[in-house]
């Protein structure tokens, strides 16, 4: 039996499952990185009061500004509203919105779902902001289409002078 045709139809139907299958890729987390430095580190100094801390450890237990946080981290987001438009009026919380800063801090440990909820509710905390200072509701804000020169004006109106600070520390051991 001649079997130097086999090689070939073998091929071609390789072939054609890799041109017809589809891979699955991972879409990940959307987040904008900074602009690549030049190997200098910047050490930037913010006062203790103007940063609003978030740890989670490898239980996926939650401390909010080092005291553990045994609510739904829903109510978290009216705490980091009250930090962020504190304007300096109590002393123990932030100078200014320009000044405040947002720092979410996990263990290697720490499950994917709570790193994710934990982002949700600080970035649902500054869009409730935005969305009240220009008079819609925050899913009115996040739908915002900024091609538009309207929705562009509302959104730009929004987030002047008030800045999304969030910072995303390295997880520790």
């Amino acid at each position: 039996m001649n079997s130097g045709s086999t090689a070939d139809i073998a091929f071609l139907l390789l072939i054609f499952f890799l041109v017809t299958t589809t891979i699955a890729s991972e879409k990940g987390l959307f987040l904008k990185l900074p602009p690549k430095q030049d190997n200098q580190e910047q050490d930037i100094k913010k006062k203790e009061k103007n940063l609003f801390n978030i740890n989670a450890n490898s239980a996926d237990r939650v401390l909010v500004e080092k005291e553990p946080w045994e609510k739904s981290l829903d109510d978290l987001v009216p705490k980091i509203q009250e930090f962020l438009l504190n304007n300096g009026r109590n002393p123990e919380l932030s100078d200014s919105p320009k000044d405040a800063v947002v720092s979410v801090k996990v263990n290697r440990g720490t499950s994917y779902e709570l790193y994710i909820e934990i982002l949700d509710v600080v970035n649902r905390a500054y869009n409730e902001i935005y969305a009240s200072r220009v008079g819609i509701t925050a899913e009115q804000f996040r739908n915002l289409d900024l091609k538009n020169p309207a929705d562009k004006d509302k959104y730009d109106r929004a987030r002047k002078n008030f800045p999304r600070q969030i910072s995303i520390a390295e997880p520790g051991k």
